[in-house]
């Protein structure tokens, strides 16, 4: 079992000795799209495979807090938000804007990036780098306006 695994194992079981049914809800939400990756797929989850399923989640949180926020849902808003720091609590540490532009430069140079054209091969030297630590579409957004300047 991957160490990230076991550790929102044992949290689930503290949360219910804690009879902490917020937290205990948003754990069991994690583990049930971790269990069905596993049983769609076949496969045993990786570390990597964990924080791709938690940067998923936590982008579906951050985009039903904005629409709950428009429609004056503050209710579900809270269930949201609570959600997404669960979730956040797994991810690593978010990176800087200074240390996404340093990877984006290096990705640029390391490919040779000339254009939009290059846009797949600077993102896939990047993915690996940011995957649970930074939002790809914002870091996609910033490689397209370099790229554009090119």
């Amino acid at each position: 079992m991957s160490e990230l695994k076991s550790r929102i194992n044992d949290e689930m079981k503290d949360a219910m000795r804690a009879k902490d049914k917020a937290r205990l809800g948003a754990i069991r939400l994690i583990m049930a799209a971790m269990k069905q990756k596993e049983v769609d797929e076949r496969i045993e989850l990786s570390d990597a495979d964990i924080l791709g399923i938690l940067d998923k989640m936590a982008k579906q949180r951050r985009e039903s807090i904005t629409q709950y926020e428009a429609a004056g849902r503050d209710d579900l808003v809270a269930n949201e938000t609570l959600e997404l720091e669960v979730i956040q609590s797994y991810l690593p540490q978010q990176l800087s804007e200074d240390e996404i532009n340093q990877l984006i430069q290096t990705a640029i140079s390391n490919t040779g990036a000339a254009g939009m054209k290059d846009m797949g091969k600077v993102m896939g030297e990047i993915k690996p780098h940011i995957q649970g630590r930074a939002d790809t579409g914002a870091v996609s957004q910033k490689v397209k306006e370099l790229l554009g300047a090119l």
